[in-house]
């Protein structure tokens, strides 16, 4: 006879694969452009599953962890370019242009007594490589966390902020770097914090 403790650890770690592997289909469906109602989902099936191994007793069999860590990563890492995105968006009304280079585009202020396109400042493009820099903040933080080392937080936050430090003069470039941070730590951690909850 089955004992009633390997059912619910069976049941946790089939949970928590499917909650998981959802989570990731949802958010690679907004990869390309970021939709409410997938990404939505997403981060309330992560809060689920985060609910779920706060109140488990049991904690998932190593091998199962592994593949659960390997999903919770994959989450953590994909999913913080949507959702952040998304924030972003809402917190700026969309009246912020993106540039070519994962940047935003910032006009120069223009010259007083000039009017006219010569009186238009130039366009710059700041915080440029962002996207490329959130999937490595993600996926440190993420690996922290699971590896029992969430002191990464602080260096990813610190490291960030000395190499975008010159670039922050700009109210729009701070506004974006502190919120787009935020939420793409947030979400690494929500992730992290699940499969770190599974395992041990």
């Amino acid at each position: 006879m089955v004992s009633p403790d390997v059912l619910l650890v069976a049941a946790l770690s089939v949970f928590l694969f499917l909650a998981l592997g959802a989570a990731l289909v949802l958010v690679i469906v907004s990869l390309r452009k970021p939709a409410d109602v997938p990404l939505i989902a997403a981060g309330a099936l992560v809060v689920l599953s985060l609910i779920v191994v706060v109140v488990s007793p049991f904690d998932v069999p190593l091998l199962v962890g592994l593949g659960i860590a390997l999903l919770g990563t994959a989450v953590a890492i994909l999913g913080g370019n949507p959702i952040t995105r998304r924030v972003l968006d809402v917190a700026t009304h969309g009246r912020v242009e993106e540039g070519d280079n994962g940047g935003i585009l910032l006009r120069a202020p223009s010259l007083p007594g000039v009017a006219g396109p010569a009186g238009e400042g130039a366009v710059r493009e700041v915080l440029r490589g962002g996207t490329t820099i959130g999937y490595l903040e993600r996926i440190a933080v993420a690996l922290g966390i699971i590896a029992g080392f969430p002191e990464a937080i602080a260096i990813v936050v610190a490291l960030k902020g000395i190499g975008r430090f010159s670039e922050l003069a700009a109210a729009e470039a701070r506004e974006r770097f502190i919120i787009g941070t935020l939420a793409s730590l947030v979400w690494a951690c929500l992730v992290a914090g699940v499969v770190r909850l599974a395992i041990w």
